[in-house]
């Protein structure tokens, strides 16, 4: 659509996207424009309009000509800006999102587009005026102040160690597509580690003329990433957009990258829908954090969304990480990405040498000890680390003993009250419950009536304080939810931390300790083997070139055989349990080899979505269930993939039909994630 040479005035009718949760009002609804509206009511700009006997917000999707309503239509009410916050390719990629997961355009957009901020607008420095979008002018190269690295992209640097990385360099840099999923070799030095090369990326990319956007976990990872930019573009080419920033800083940030000041951004999930300009690169890091899963309806990942903005916007995908998500593989598979990685050699190299605690000597040297949850090894390869630098302890579960179990039938200990998980909060508490916070003075199991405890799970504050006593004088530091360290420096030192709280060591950790592998690997979840592999390459990946990680506590299997995570990892072979684990889903129907929705509410309630939705004969459902501490139940929608679109479109129908009866007991609809 133009809008120049014109008033608006032949373009009265605004198309709405009101700002409901409804299912039944997920469209758009048509308003009168007035005359002194006509020439800034225009799509992506927010507005005021009346609806249901109230003003709400809105953003104006499309200008019409000629209404399809054929009665009188009310007036916008006024507009609340001027600046076309919704870019045509977000309006896109938040319908796709909406429709794939069964959900409303309104959800979507709360996501994608960061509330408005006066302030920020009127202070940061227009130019002139904000950047046209573009329906004004679809190939505008966009104001002057544009900056964007001019140097040709060097292969000789972060990419070196990869045959196909000058491929990809030279690829973004031509505007060619590059899509690939990059698996990235560990303990690398700082000029040559991930940020370095996500970084030479977006340099690559920018030299081209086009933009790019890379989507990290934390903070922590941004700080990292801000860092190699600045180095690799200089100041002023890039911005950080997080949900973390504050309003005004966050959207600043989003005008700068609307208004075509900048064409990089990074950030975390919050900047996965941000409008860059002529966007020819979309990355992101380590898929399987559960950072980039959102956890507001309709519950997209940011690979969802970074795909959508690509294939939308004509620009190559780079996914990035130590470990690989079944998700990811499945891309490869189809030929939607293409392999990136290290020649055998290098990457052999490369990798630390991994032990298995209580495997070969180890029994005949530790005895029981091979096995306990700080085994021999650890205790060896510890002290010898410490003789040159940090060594880093991860521990799955925080706190101090997060888990209690019966002393004389390990029977796991509940609370009397909600039968919830009893802990113990710290070495000068009694047990407590976990979800009541009531005490267990006088505990008596039920099965045996033993009043003893045990601990089942040892937590991060107690290892940290048995390490700390059996190293007498040397420095402990622990990293963890509610308090993160970012980086220790290369001094000895003991780092106890839980997954995805590691510090960065300056020169590498000497050595690794991966305790209680079991915990990681026995959870009731589908990806318990992915998720543990990826915590351990992650942590391992800190290490220096030539350190030991012991990884402890490893369950014994019947058979005596080598669980498939533990073999990746001592192999750091990610892309084989990738593909071996897409195989097994595909051979059991499960995300992402089949579409599946889980299903959330009320026993009636999912009954009627079920016959509204009126889904066919031959579409599995498996339960429903009952949810343990409610009166909700769980069930689970399965069928081919090929049927998805069709099967999200019938759920969505089926919420507007209740949406309109003004059902009220809610239905939590996901889809593609199968909950616990």
């Amino acid at each position: 659509m133009d809008r120049e040479g014109g008033d608006g005035s032949d373009l009265p009718v605004a198309v709405v996207a009101v700002d409901t949760p409804l299912p039944h009002l997920d469209r758009g609804f048509e308003y009168a424009v007035p005359a002194e509206l006509a020439a800034i009511a225009w799509p992506g700009v927010r507005v005021k309009v009346r609806f249901s006997g109230r003003d709400v917000d809105g953003f104006v999707l499309e200008r019409r000509a000629v209404a399809e309503h054929s009665g009188p239509l009310a007036p916008l009410r006024r507009v609340v800006s001027p600046e076309p916050v919704l870019t045509p390719r977000i309006a896109a990629v938040a319908r796709r999102l909406a429709d794939r997961h069964a959900g409303t355009l309104s959800d979507v957009l709360r996501l994608a587009v960061p509330p408005r901020h006066a302030r920020a607008e009127k202070a940061l420095d227009v130019r002139g005026a904000p950047a046209a979008p573009s329906w004004a002018a679809a190939e505008d190269p966009g104001p002057a102040a544009v900056q964007d690295a001019a140097a040709a992209p060097d292969p000789s640097g972060a990419w070196a160690d990869y045959p196909a990385g000058g491929s990809l360099l030279r690829r973004l840099a031509e505007g060619s597509d590059a899509s690939a999923a990059w698996s990235a070799l560990p303990g690398q030095p700082l000029e040559r580690d991930w940020p370095a090369a996500l970084a030479a990326a977006a340099a690559a990319c920018l030299s081209g003329g086009r933009g790019a956007l890379l989507v990290v976990p934390d903070a922590r990872d941004v700080a990292r990433l801000d860092r190699a930019l600045h180095a690799a573009l200089g100041p002023e080419a890039h911005v950080v957009l997080t949900a973390a920033q504050g309003p005004q800083a966050r959207y600043t940030a989003w005008l700068r990258v609307l208004r075509r000041h900048v064409r990089c951004v990074v950030g975390t999930r919050a900047a996965a829908f941000a409008p860059v300009a002529d966007l020819g690169l979309v990355a992101w890091w380590d898929d399987g954090d559960d950072s980039h899963a959102e956890p507001h309806a309709p519950y997209p990942h940011v690979r969802e969304v970074l795909l959508a903005q690509a294939e939308l916007g004509g620009a190559s995908v780079l996914a990035g990480g130590f470990a690989r998500t079944a998700a990811v593989q499945a891309l490869v598979t189809a030929g939607r990405l293409k392999e990136i990685g290290a020649e055998p050699g290098a990457r052999r190299a490369a990798a630390p040498r991994v032990h298995v605690a209580g495997e070969g000597l180890d029994e005949e040297r530790d005895g029981p000890a091979a096995r306990a949850h700080l085994p021999g090894a650890a205790w060896r390869a510890a002290r010898s680390g410490l003789a040159s630098g940090p060594v880093l302890v991860q521990v799955p579960r925080r706190g101090y003993l997060p888990a209690l179990s019966c002393a004389t039938c390990r029977t796991p200990a509940r609370c009397l009250h909600c039968a919830g998980p009893l802990a113990l909060p710290g070495p000068e508490r009694g047990a407590a419950c976990r979800w009541c916070g009531a005490t267990a003075a006088h505990f008596a199991c039920p099965e045996c009536g033993g009043h003893r405890l045990r601990s089942t799970v040892v937590g991060a504050r107690r290892t940290a304080e048995e390490i700390g006593r059996a190293f007498p004088g040397v420095p402990v530091t622990t990293s963890g939810a509610g308090h993160v360290v970012a980086e220790v420096s290369d001094e000895p030192g003991l780092v106890v931390a839980t997954p995805g709280a590691e510090p960065v060591a300056g020169g590498g950790y000497a050595a690794v300790l991966l305790l209680d592998a079991w915990a990681s690997l026995d959870r009731p979840v589908l990806d318990a083997g992915e998720e543990a592999l990826r915590r351990w390459l992650d942590a391992a990946a800190l290490a220096r070139p030539g350190a030991t990680i012991v990884l402890a506590g490893v369950p014994q299997t019947a058979a005596g055989t080598t669980l498939p995570a533990v073999e990746a990892l001592v192999r750091w072979a990610p892309e084989w349990f990738a593909g071996r684990e897409l195989a097994e889903r595909a051979a059991l129907r499960l995300p992402p080899a089949a579409w599946v929705a889980s299903l959330r509410g009320s026993r009636r309630g999912l009954r009627d979505l079920l016959a509204a939705a009126g889904l066919p004969e031959d579409v599995e459902r498996l339960g429903p269930l009952p949810v343990p501490g409610s009166d909700l139940v769980h069930l689970l929608v399965r069928a081919p993939i090929e049927q998805g679109p069709t099967l999200a479109a019938a759920l969505a129908a089926a919420r507007a039909i209740r949406s309109a009866r003004k059902e009220q007991d809610h239905i939590q609809v996901k889809i593609g994630i199968v909950d616990a």
